[in-house]
């Protein structure tokens, strides 16, 4: 038993050079900077997460050595801290994690978590989203978006940001998308006169209807403006929709621009980790 246990705990050890300080804020880490059962659980969420998307940020540094990522709807901004440890102090240098926020009392505390940190390559700017798109304190070359359970609309906010700054990554985790579904409760009544409204008939199956539905429509949106659309769904917690677009240039070879949904399909809604669930499907490719 001893030995089964030694093994888990080599699984799931902190990687040379991760900030202690930064794991106690999250919660993965207790005060005492002990792991747990339940800190191990946290910080697998963590890696899965970060294994995820570290290999889109490699790809956005061949194209750009210093790499400006906007964390839209940032929270806590807990996604911006993770990736800024795991990858952008180290292996970014003169790089740049934007946290954008509405809520000025979390923009403070994040400021004030990355100053103790000294995490000085994180900016954190409180921001609506049609400011954020015109605002002069954001570069003007924007390389990877990322919203970390952007509730409901707040998906489609990051991505209306995404493609106005042209992107060239964008990676979602939508969840609490009751936008549709409201509109079929509102409208089931009427809809039951036709055998298609059997579809959404049952509560749940209105709720998660139209959460799928409103991902095939954000899907559709992001082919309309050329995006290659992979669809990957991840069972558990989250699913995954990958998008990749094609550009050509006359002075350069063509690039692949990537946008990844990861929905979470829990009640729960928040910015902290979460089970991401690993079992996944073979990705699908629709090339356009």
């Amino acid at each position: 038993m001893k030995a089964k246990g030694d093994k888990k705990e080599k699984s799931y050890e902190l990687r040379p050079g991760q900030s202690v300080e930064l794991l106690k804020e999250l919660h993965i880490l207790t005060r005492d900077g002990a792991m747990n059962q339940d800190s191990r659980r946290k910080l697998k969420q963590v890696y899965h997460l970060f294994n995820f998307i570290e290999p889109l940020l490699v790809d956005a540094q061949q194209a750009h050595p210093e790499i400006h990522l906007v964390d839209h709807g940032a929270g806590k901004s807990y996604l911006g801290f993770i990736l800024y440890d795991l990858f952008f102090r180290e292996r970014a240098p003169g790089s740049t994690v934007w946290g954008i926020e509405t809520r000025d009392e979390l923009v403070t505390r994040s400021r004030e978590l990355a100053a103790r940190l000294g995490f000085s390559g994180m900016k954190f700017l409180n921001l609506s989203v049609a400011d954020s798109i015109v605002s002069p304190e954001l570069p003007e070359r924007i390389d990877v978006v990322t919203a970390l359970h952007a509730c409901n609309t707040a998906t489609d906010d990051a991505i209306r940001f995404a493609l106005a700054k042209q992107a060239k990554t964008i990676v979602l985790v939508p969840c609490c998308q009751a936008e549709v579904a409201a509109t079929l409760r509102k409208h089931k009544a009427t809809a039951l006169t036709n055998a298609l409204g059997e579809v959404w008939r049952h509560p749940i199956h209105t709720r998660e209807f139209g959460s799928h539905l409103t991902n095939v429509l954000r899907c559709l949106q992001l082919q309309a403006h050329g995006y290659e659309v992979t669809v990957t769904e991840l069972t558990g917690l989250s699913g995954e929709v990958m998008l990749n677009r094609v550009d050509s240039g006359t002075d350069c070879p063509p690039c692949t621009r990537t946008v990844s949904l990861l929905a979470c399909t829990t009640g729960a809604c928040t910015d902290e980790p979460t089970d991401t669930g690993m079992a996944c499907q073979s990705p699908h490719q629709s090339p356009l």
